[in-house]
């Protein structure tokens, strides 16, 4: 039995790609990409589908608004229920979820942030840790609630910051932690799925 993933994101889809990378060679175990999702007609995430042969969907977002209107979220639910995942992932999906669509997919969806949450949530975090002049920043994965950036932590990967850092040396950090953290935390909750039946 597969564990099936939606991953969702509106940039460049580089932590998708570490985790089709992953999959690709089998350090995921079980877990099965079944199809990606954008609200960003051109966003290169929409091209990895492609490279890596996964279904690719665009449900194109109106506006510059945070948040998915009703139809958006309504379309978006659907299109992610049809391929009965038992996992939604956000790499870099650019809106903020409401209830109903978080209710809607059973609370299955986590999130991926550029912080130690609960620091620096919310846009631009790299650069929020790297301006305030903390030593230590990270990533995050956790739990998508309706608060931003506020739901159970699954688990996080630490980055220090030294003296020599600027903010591109530290992002780049930051991303290749991030590429450790995100499939390592998925792969657990797959096992962990395995283990319940």
């Amino acid at each position: 039995m597969s564990f099936k993933i939606v991953i969702l994101g509106s940039g460049r889809g580089n932590n998708a790609k570490a985790l089709l990378e992953a999959e690709q060679s089998g350090v995921l175990g079980s877990v099965e990409t079944v199809a990606i999702l954008s609200d960003i007609p051109d966003a290169p995430i929409l091209n990895l589908a492609k490279k890596f042969k996964k279904p690719g969907h665009c449900i194109p977002k109106a506006g510059k608004k945070a948040r998915l209107n009703d139809d958006e979220e309504t379309a978006f639910v659907e299109k992610i229920l049809g391929y009965h995942p038992d996992l939604v992932v956000l790499a870099g999906f650019m809106r903020i979820l409401d209830k109903s669509f978080i209710d809607a997919l059973n609370g299955k969806v986590i999130n991926l942030h550029p912080s130690l949450l609960p620091s620096f949530p919310g846009i631009d975090s790299i650069k929020q840790a790297f301006d305030y002049g903390v030593t230590i920043t990270g990533c995050t994965v956790h739990w998508v609630t309706p608060a931003l950036d506020a739901g159970p932590i699954i688990n996080q990967a630490s980055v220090e910051i030294n003296s020599e850092d600027t903010l591109n040396s530290l992002t780049e950090k930051v991303h290749r932690a991030e590429h450790k953290l995100l499939p390592s935390v998925i792969r657990k909750l797959s096992e962990q799925a395995s283990e319940q039946g």
